[in-house]
């Protein structure tokens, strides 16, 4: 069976619409993976404990926060900006206030800024690693733990940066499997004890 002009057209842009979304599809984690190992836009490294060096020279550590559309918590950092020497170890605080009657929680992606500078910012610890819950009317205060790699004043882009900005955006999550059943089970037990 041979195909006519058109129908082999008709294949060919098929194939092509296929293999675009299929790219399309692989960007996003393709992407991720090179951020994550390259420390390409503003994607910061992770360390299990703080800097061997500590340097005389400081940095500006400046910190900003921002919620996704319509997300009701209210995020902000504790902080706005610490100056540290680079190596230092570095502790600073966001604060999350959930204003609603219902249980939500909440998952913060991240970046740093200079791009150039996200290689060399090492977290040691961060609320970011994992998800957080709020009760209705809770407020806390989420720790980060950090410092800037020694290794930025040798770097040919980095030598030249002399403020860093950890920015964080929080984003609603679906409630873990034991919350939800919990307020599931309050519900109920409330809804039983209103009917008696």
């Amino acid at each position: 069976m041979t195909l006519t002009g058109k129908s082999r057209t008709v294949v060919q842009l098929v194939g092509v619409v296929v293999l675009m979304g299929s790219l399309a599809w692989a960007a996003v984690p393709a992407y991720n993976l090179f951020c994550k190992v390259t420390g390409f836009g503003g994607e910061t490294s992770v360390a299990a404990e703080g800097s061997d060096e500590v340097l005389e020279q400081t940095i500006k550590i400046r910190f900003d926060a921002s919620k996704e559309r319509d997300f009701p918590w209210e995020f902000k950092p504790v902080q706005r900006e610490m100056v540290l020497r680079i190596g230092e170890t570095g502790l600073a605080f966001y604060e999350a206030y959930n204003p609603t009657d219902r249980v939500i929680a909440g998952t913060a992606s991240y970046n740093v800024a200079p791009y150039s500078a996200g290689g060399f910012f090492t977290k040691i610890d961060c609320f970011c690693f994992s998800m957080q819950v709020l009760q209705p009317g809770e407020r806390v205060q989420m720790p980060v733990t950090f410092y800037v790699d020694p290794e930025i004043v040798d770097d040919r882009e980095g030598k030249y940066v002399h403020t860093i900005t950890l920015s964080y955006t929080f984003h609603e999550s679906e409630l873990p499997d034991d919350v939800e059943q919990t307020q599931a089970a309050l519900a109920t037990g409330t809804a039983g004890t209103a009917t008696q």
